[in-house]
């Protein structure tokens, strides 16, 4: 009887193991030692990186990379580069909160070596935009640390094949292929409206960040890819920036552009232009056609330029060609928050998320 017990109780704890990694599915095996087997990955940058066969211990580069990686396998995340904020909090799980701060790579620039070593990740891994430099600086890394370090491309096209090639890496493929199909579904929906409403019809949109909304997200940067996607980016100047803080430009600039809308990041101006007179005559402030971005727990438009871009896009989609939407923005902004944050999106949630992104203001 007793030895039947035992065997019941294995067969419990192995199960309960099994549930904890991968996005709470029940795909993830372990081997007993994962240093007895390796694996060569060629990663985006053509870098021949060797790496263990079974994966379970893992930090990013950056929070770009960690909004990936937590959507894929929230568990084998040793350590988090930006620290949970209040505006973050409450859609993540209390359990992640104590993990120890890294910094990060690129952005800041302020990674604790010492203190990523310590945390004994098996590899890190760097998700996004190939910067020139990316092999030297994957290579640094790697010697610096000691530790193995891949780069993996990703934009909106290609997040698909981002999260497959993720999930067969890190033995999540169940949850590599059902994040994939969603980025996959998204973006071809999107691309379809965007088709129906044509090229010279997308809304006239610009993009405003900063305390004083005179930086503008330019077109041809990476951090704009989804404005460029679903609007007529106006924002165009020689030399557009790199960095998701925008480029900035001055008032003239921007009533040369004179947008049909005007789209404010978080923490911007939005509260003030309709009283500010120096806004006042912008045909956008004048028909109420301004937004603030949805902000919750990362910004909708891609601050970091990550995963949540998908929300943005859906979301400016159903904000500037309603008639050519089928969806309900809700159900879609909670099956996301399910899928990759594992968070289920209240009603209320959402409404508040929206207060001051939807149409009724122009209406």
């Amino acid at each position: 009887m007793k030895k039947k017990l035992a065997i019941v109780f294995g067969v419990i704890v192995f199960m309960l193991f099994s549930l904890t990694a991968c996005g709470n599915s029940s795909e993830k095996t372990q081997s007993t030692d994962d240093s007895a087997t390796t694996v060569m990955f060629t990663d985006s940058a053509g870098r021949e990186v060797e790496l263990p066969k079974n994966i379970n211990r893992i930090v990013s580069t950056g929070p770009l990379s960690q909004i990936i990686l937590f959507a894929l396998a929230p568990d084998d995340l040793v350590a988090i580069n930006d620290e949970w904020n209040e505006k973050n909090k409450p859609y993540i799980d209390a359990g992640y909160y104590d993990l120890p701060v890294l910094g990060s790579v690129f952005g800041g620039a302020d990674l604790n070596v010492e203190q990523l070593v310590a945390t004994n990740p098996q590899v890190i891994i760097d998700i996004g935009e190939a910067k020139d430099s990316i092999k030297k600086d994957m290579e640094d890394l790697q010697v610096q640390t000691g530790i193995p370090v891949i780069h993996i491309d990703a934009t909106i096209n290609t997040m698909g094949d981002t999260f497959k090639t993720l999930g067969k890496l890190l033995n999540c493929k169940s949850q590599g292929e059902k994040l994939a199909s969603y980025c996959e579904t998204t973006n071809k929906s999107t691309l379809a409206i965007i088709d129906k409403v044509g090229a010279e019809n997308k809304t006239k949109v610009l993009y405003c960040l900063g305390s004083d909304g005179l930086s503008v997200m330019a077109e041809n940067s990476y951090h704009s890819e989804i404005l460029n996607l679903v609007a007529n980016n106006v924002a165009k100047v020689d030399n557009p920036a790199s960095k998701g803080t925008g480029t900035a430009i001055n008032m003239e600039q921007l009533m040369i552009w004179d947008p049909d809308v005007i789209l404010f990041a978080p923490d911007s101006i939005y509260d003030t232009v309709s009283s500010d007179s120096n806004w006042q005559d912008l045909k956008a402030i004048k028909t109420r056609n301004y937004y603030e971005v949805p902000d919750g727990p990362y910004n909708w438009m891609g601050f970091p330029p990550s995963v949540q871009r998908y929300l943005g896009m859906m979301w400016m989609t159903d904000l500037f060609y309603p008639d050519k939407v089928d969806y309900n923005l809700y159900k879609e902004v909670s099956n996301f928050y399910k899928l990759f944050y594992h968070y289920d999106l209240s009603q209320s949630q959402f409404d508040k998320l929206m207060e001051n992104s939807h149409r009724n203001i122009s209406e």
